[in-house]
């Protein structure tokens, strides 16, 4: 939506970070403000798209009038499909299209700034180390390391550094111990890459000295700044449900 102005150099580096603030934007749209979202997506309206923002926002709005636009565009019409499939699966196939059209974004950016090769692959190097918003939304990536190390035998294991709250004075359901690393046959710690837990907010990974919380019905686990839950919030919560799975208890309840 926004325009990109006159052309001027950028490097793989200031993409990437554009990439960023996008990426966080929508899924922020698909997680933490999904009731928001799925309002805005109303069937009735014309084609809307989901925009992810530089500045970590997102809107839902029409696309641009101009032909070709100076950015590409997302996916156009995704409310024409919200109340014709679950909304899980509704929310999975926009999270697809927002990943191809952040990758689509990115290496427009790349062409028209003249990357060469080793620019180019340096920026999708630097994506590709991001888990995608698909994997995000739907959990797919912490599943698929869970299994990978289920499967090679692998045991699971707490960190040794609790978060600033302790667990200890907490209802029996509130989960906030550390998210679990995964040791392989040797003993070892894989690094967080491989075996790491992700928020199921920003997507970001585990850090020793973060406050987190586990959600008691998907069983994701989120920073607590991401679903706004603090310490002393959580002492008093017996039963923690994430936005998401708040959200779809609310519409079932109708």
């Amino acid at each position: 939506m926004e325009s990109i102005g006159v052309p001027k150099p950028r490097t793989a580096e200031e993409v990437f970070n554009d990439f960023k603030g996008r990426r966080a934007g929508l899924i922020k749209a698909l997680t933490t403000d999904v009731q928001k979202f799925y309002q805005l997506c109303d069937p009735e309206k014309e084609n809307l798209c989901l925009y992810g923002l530089p500045s970590e926002g997102w809107e839902v709005n029409l696309p641009v009038e101009e032909v070709p636009p100076e950015l590409p565009e997302p996916a156009l019409g995704i409310n024409f499909a919200r109340d014709g499939m679950q909304e899980k699966d509704w929310l999975s196939l926009v999270a697809v299209h927002s990943d191809s059209w952040l990758l689509s974004v990115a290496f427009y950016f790349g062409a028209r700034f003249g990357f060469g090769k080793s620019e180019r692959k340096r920026l999708f190097q630097m994506i590709n180390d991001l888990p995608t918003v698909f994997e995000v939304v739907t959990g797919a990536k912490n599943l698929k390391d869970q299994v990978g190390a289920q499967s090679n035998g692998s045991k699971s294991k707490s960190s040794g550094k609790m978060p600033r709250a302790s667990s200890e004075s907490l209802p029996k359901g509130v989960k906030m111990t550390p998210p679990p690393k995964y040791e392989d046959e040797s003993g070892e710690e894989e690094d967080d890459e491989q075996g790491g837990t992700l928020c199921g907010a920003c997507g970001d990974n585990y850090a020793a000295d973060e406050f987190w919380i586990c959600c008691d019905i998907c069983e994701r686990w989120f920073h607590g700044k991401c679903v706004k839950i603090t310490p002393a919030k959580a002492e008093h919560i017996k039963q923690y449900k994430c936005p998401t799975c708040t959200t779809k208890r609310a519409r079932l309840q109708v």
